[in-house]
Order: C-alpha cells, then structure tokens, then sequence
C-alpha cells in the first residue's frame, strides 16, 4: 500500500485538489442559490446539468484525447473548468449557471478520465485495487474537506468562487510536472446494457438507484439544509459527516459481503438507511442528532454502490468484468443526473422534510427488489464470491474498467471463474 501511493504521490495530490475544489463548488452553489432565493425544482435542475455533462465528459474525453494528446486536453480542460466557475460569480441567473453547470460536468469528468488513466497505467496487478480504495478515501475525504471551506468566505460574494478556480488551477501543476509517462488510452468500450442487466438484475438495479440517491444527496442536502434553517457553518458540519460516515463503514460493510450472501447485506444495509431516513425527519429540530443520523445514513448509502458492482462481477465471467464495471458507472451516472430533480421535486411537494422521504423511499424500492431477486435466483457460497474492491461514486468509465480489472485479477482462479461465470442465456433472467 505504502509503496503504490509513494509512487502515485503527485498524481493523487492533484486529484485530491481536484475533489477538493468540487466539493465545495457544489456546496457553494447550492447555498447562494439559497441565497438568490432560486425556486427548489430551478436548482434541482441546474445540479442535474452537471452529471449531465459528466456523463458527456466521460464518454467524449478518450476520444479527445486519443486525437490531441491527454496533456493538452488536461491542460485545456482544467483551463476551462477553472473559468466556469467563476462565471458563476459574475453572472448570476439560473440560465447561466445551467450553461456553466453543464460545462462544469465535462471539464470534471474529463479531468478525472485523465487522472484515472494516469493512475491505472501505474498500477501493478498487485496495487490496483489498493490504488482504487485510496482513490475512494481521497474522493470523499476531498468532498468533505470542499465542505470545511465553505466556511472561509462569504458565499454571497465571490471570493468562494475565486478560490475553486484556484484549487483546480493548482490541481495541474503536480499532475503535469509529474516524472510519470503519460497513460495510453483507448476509447472505453461498455458492456452492453441489455447484457449487463440480464447478468446481474440486482446489481443494475442498484447501481443506478445508488447513483440517485448520492447525485441528489450530495447536491440538494446543501439546498435542504438552508431551508431547513441551518447556518452556514452548520450546513458544512451536515455535509462532512454523510462523506466521513460512507469513508467510515465502506470497509466493514465490505467485509461482511465477502463473508455472506451479498444480498442479504444489501437489504439490510438499504432498508437501515431507509430508516435512517425517516428518523432523520424526526430529529430534524435537534442539530446534534441530525449530524449522528447523516453520518449513519452516509454510512449506509456510500458503500452500497460497490456493493452493486461487486455483487454483478460475481454473476459475471472474468472476460466480461472490465467491459460491465464500465457500463456500471455509467448508469449510476444516468442515476446521478436523475437524483436532484427527484429531490428537487419531492422538496416542492413536501417541503424540507421530501429531501428525506425521498431518500427513504429510493432505498425501500432497492431493498423490496433485491428481496424478490432473491426468490428468482439461488445465493452463490460466499466462498464462490469475489472480493469487494472499494469505489468512488464520483468515477468516471475508466476508474469503472480499472474496477473491472482489480475484479479480475481477484479472480484468477480457474475453478471461481468458472463458479462465478454468467448464466446461459435461456436462465439469465432466474
């Protein structure tokens, strides 16, 4: 471990930057859109542009770069990314922030697909999935920290957003004057959706639920704590404990879906975060209980989307794991970019207290699912399963094909490969 990250130090540093500067734009946006007095649904849709240029980014960046060079397109998206911010500043109406939004969501994911490259073609067989778990800590362990500098500044005026132009500026600088040789990069090529969701029913489903729940979650619970009357400094604290509580359980839930029936640790985490859900609704008026229950509920929804991944590469052959772990992504992106309109809307609708029952209601449907695939199709042993490999949400197809790989290389034995190979395709559906 100690030895990938030494020889992953500068490129790690700059991603951190990078989710850095992401966590607290969004964050920050959020609260002067609270500010601007931006109606809930208007909001909602403004998050939602940037998953949809994420999910643009994600799939336009290799092809870019297979044309100009990863160098430039790093150079010129960090560029461009660095300047929609600050438009935000300067022009502050809904149509431009949409605009810019969207734009934001390219730039990122073009950005990480870069950063993912460079980081995969340092990995060894025996580092990936290590690189991948630091991947993640430092993704939300970014995101939080985004969240503590919302507290520098003024969120009325513009020096919060002169400061993530300035975070992903300085993203570049350890990126670029790195020793590293640049990654090669081949134009990513999915599973297709079809054949993903009649390999693993439960898997789909739940990542494209998750993606939901955590592109509404990290985009709207900034909106949902302003108008439920939280300060600034009170609307950081909220947020850092969903990231710190999903760092915090990912690997002891992990653990335990190595060891049992992945479902069955999928149900009982999707219904306890259901529950979460509505308890939070119900110590909303109490702040230190609100921060325990975001923490838990955190806890409980992160892990979840490696979970889904995890439980689709064991119904899956080795040779399909790459190509379906970057499907994967890419429908809980499709999720994400759902999430804070269903939010959004449900807060139009029910007030502050449909940013929750929202939630809950996602989580239920996952778990009442997963509780009937469990009649349709028998548990595999556990000791036919394969091995839970953390995961950053925030990721675009390439992190999802270096998941694929980690999967792989953690199924390498001819008789678990075979035990976890598809269904024929006349009972792929049982």
């Amino acid at each position: 471990m100690i030895a990938a990250v030494s020889s992953s130090w500068a490129l790690l540093l700059g991603m951190a930057l990078l989710m850095i500067g992401n966590g607290l734009q969004g964050s920050l946006l959020g609260v002067r859109a609270s500010i601007e007095a931006f109606p809930t649904t208007v909001t909602g849709l403004l998050m939602s542009a940037f998953y949809f240029g994420f999910l643009a980014g994600s799939i336009l960046t290799p092809k870019m770069v297979i044309r100009v060079g990863h160098v430039r397109v790093f150079g010129a998206l960090a560029s461009l990314a660095s300047t929609a911010i600050l438009f935000h500043a300067l022009f502050v109406n809904p149509a431009t922030w949409g605009v810019m939004r969207l734009v934001s969501g390219l730039c990122y994911a073009g950005l990480y697909v870069v950063a993912e490259s460079w980081l995969n073609e340092q990995a060894t067989n025996e580092t990936r999935g290590q690189l991948l778990s630091v991947y993640m800590v430092i993704s939300f362990g970014g995101m939080a920290l985004g969240q503590v500098l919302l507290n520098v500044g003024d969120p009325s005026r513009a020096g919060l957003f002169m400061l993530v132009s300035v975070l992903v500026s300085l993203a570049v600088v350890p990126m670029l004057l790195s020793s590293t040789r640049g990654p090669g990069m081949e134009a990513p090529s999915p599973m297709g959706v079809k054949e993903v969701y009649r390999a693993s029913p439960a898997g789909f489903v739940t990542a494209f639920m998750n993606g939901i729940l955590q592109g509404g979650t990290f985009s709207m619970g900034v909106v949902y704590a302003g108008l439920a009357g939280l300060s600034v400094p009170e609307i950081s604290l909220f947020m850092i404990m969903i990231f710190v509580g999903g760092v915090v359980f990912q690997w002891p839930i992990g653990q335990l879906s190595d060891r049992y029936d992945r479902r069955r640790v999928l149900v009982v985490v999707t219904l306890l975060a259901a529950i979460i859900a509505l308890i939070a609704n119900l110590v909303a008026h109490s702040f230190v209980a609100l921060l325990i229950a975001s923490f838990l509920f955190g806890g409980m929804m992160i892990p979840m989307y490696s979970l889904a991944l995890a439980y689709a590469n064991d119904h899956l052959k080795t040779e399909q794991m790459v190509a379906a772990s970057g499907t994967l992504v890419l429908v809980g992106g499709f999720g994400a970019f759902l999430g804070p309109t269903m939010l959004a809307a449900s807060m139009d609708i029910f007030g502050t207290e449909g940013f929750f029952w929202a939630l809950a209601t996602v989580h239920a449907i996952i778990g009442l699912f997963i509780l009937y695939r469990m009649t349709q199709r028998p548990a595999l042993p556990a000791e036919e399963q394969g091995s839970y490999v953390a995961m950053p949400s925030r990721a675009t197809m390439v992190a999802g094909e270096m998941y694929g790989e980690a999967a792989t290389e953690e199924s390498n034995d001819p008789e678990e490969e075979q035990a976890a190979a598809v269904a024929p395709a006349t009972s792929a559906g049982h």
